[in-house]
């Protein structure tokens, strides 16, 4: 198929940005299993739903409007899954209280916020672009990397704090940030 001039360079940066966070979704979830992180569980299951998005905006770069807004609803419910896959996580933690390793916390959150930052400079120029859906991805990838600051945050009081209060806190405000995107995302298809 052939693209719009900008259209090829526009859906190669989608791709690494899609590869890029399937690849460290694996790697945090790992880790937040292995040491019943649920703020890292929240941020890997983040990464596994902004790879799906953006697998999505490659195929739908070609799209009509109509067709782009109707995904755009899909957006809005596979940003639901974050949300109740946190709310799952959290009910069991509270249930089964261990404090999570504050430096393994630290330190995958580190490699999280590299890789956010990447993706959100790799998608920057195309921010201003008339895709919607690439500017959708650029401030998921920015407000992402927001939120490995808190993770982050959460890790170093955890290694000072042996508690799993802050990681829980940082997991269920991630997790609240997914609904109301979600919320927002399907209200904006309604226009």
């Amino acid at each position: 198929m052939l693209y719009p001039l900008g259209m090829s360079s526009i859906r190669n940066v989608v791709r690494i940005v899609a590869i890029a966070n399937l690849s460290y979704f694996a790697l945090e979830f790992i880790f937040a299993i292995r040491i019943g992180s649920v703020s890292l569980f929240a941020d890997s299951i983040d990464f596994l739903e902004d790879a799906s998005v953006n697998i999505l905006i490659f195929v739908a770069l070609g799209w009509s409007l109509t067709a782009r807004r109707r995904l755009s609803r899909f957006f809005a419910l596979l940003l639901l899954v974050p949300a109740i896959s946190v709310i799952i996580t959290t009910i069991y933690k509270i249930n089964n209280p261990t404090v999570p390793s504050g430096p393994t916390i630290t330190t995958v959150a580190v490699g999280a916020l590299i890789v956010n930052f990447t993706c959100a400079f790799l998608l920057a120029k195309f921010r201003e672009n008339q895709q919607s859906l690439v500017m959708a991805a650029y401030l998921s990838a920015r407000n992402d990397a927001l939120a490995n600051l808190a993770i982050i945050t959460a890790g170093i009081v955890t290694a000072f704090w042996l508690s799993p209060v802050p990681d829980l806190v940082v997991g269920i405000t991630i997790g609240m940030l997914y609904a109301d995107a979600a919320l927002k995302v399907w209200r904006s298809t309604e226009h």
